[in-house]
């Protein structure tokens, strides 16, 4: 039997207008409070899943590896390893990981997997005993970002991967490491080659939405974000989604909303999409 958690990782601040794209502000600052810098709170939430005796992790959010220009510059709030710490409360330690699948390679999803910074020394992985499942596509964009993108990859991060000899790059829906009970929608909306982890549980589906869902604000369809590199796509993959969700009954996971983790897909009685018995956290949901 699986069972699930929501584990905190940093949170983030960032522009409000970049979040919601090209959605005017009296429209997006109903669902979302904002700062006086036009900053909206964002969680990195990974999940954990206890698999029998493996511990798998989806993600691992920012982390803390920036320098303290680079996280004031990106709105990390807290200067500590906030996952670590989260994870040590579940009486996780590091070494304990097993898995870790990354939707994406953009920082703000993988850099919790790098030990937190400290002055003169190089980046270095905080998992040691963990593989790494990541789509192929998603890997050669890291290595060859696009100008646009540029900015959302950690140099040097693919070569440190690599040195582990424990990563799996996949291009179908499935993971020999993760095995048949957990299988992948691939999503270009975002970012070429994301993966969305479907994880396979008795009252249905639980799907990580990654960037393609980031919180219950982007269920509205038509809503994108700034940093998409092809709205009209995502929001195509989006509907997919949920009407798929819709008819399965699944439930999503939501990686960057800072107060719901988990919720149900409904809809309202104009027929757009609404969250359903939305869960702040989760502590070891096993259906």
């Amino acid at each position: 039997m699986k069972a699930l958690y929501s584990v905190r990782g940093n949170s983030q601040k960032l522009d409000g207008g970049a979040m919601f794209g090209n959605a005017p502000k009296a429209l997006w600052a109903r669902w979302v409070s904002v700062d006086e810098l036009n900053r909206i709170d964002l969680g990195c939430r990974a999940l954990l899943v206890r698999d029998g005796d493996r511990h798998i992790l989806f993600e691992a959010g920012i982390g803390a590896f920036f320098e303290p220009r680079l996280r004031e510059r990106y709105g990390v709030v807290e200067a500590e390893h906030v996952l670590l710490e989260s994870l040590q409360a579940l009486n996780v330690e590091p070494e304990d990981i097993d898995v870790i699948v990354l939707s994406h390679l953009h920082f703000d999803h993988v850099g919790g997997i790098l030990k937190a910074w400290q002055e003169g020394q190089p980046l270095s992985l905080a998992f040691p005993n963990a593989s790494y499942v990541v789509g192929e596509q998603a890997w050669q964009r890291a290595e060859r970002p696009h100008p646009r993108d540029k900015a959302s990859f950690i140099p040097g991060l693919t070569e440190l991967l690599s040195a582990t000899g424990r990563v799996e790059r996949i291009s179908g829906e499935y993971s020999q490491t993760l095995g048949e009970d957990y299988r992948f929608h691939h999503s270009d909306g975002h970012t070429p080659g994301m993966l969305l982890a479907e994880i396979a549980m008795p009252e249905g589906p639980v799907v990580f939405c990654a960037d393609l869902i980031p919180g219950t604000a982007w269920l509205h369809v038509p809503i994108t974000m700034g940093y998409d590199r092809f709205p009209e796509l995502l929001i195509n993959e989006k509907q997919a989604l949920l009407e798929t969700m819709l008819r399965r009954q699944g439930r999503l996971f939501y990686t960057h909303d800072s107060k719901i983790a988990l919720s149900g897909v409904g809809r309202d009685e104009s027929g757009k999409f609404v969250p359903v018995k939305p869960v702040p956290e989760l502590n070891a949901v096993t259906a």
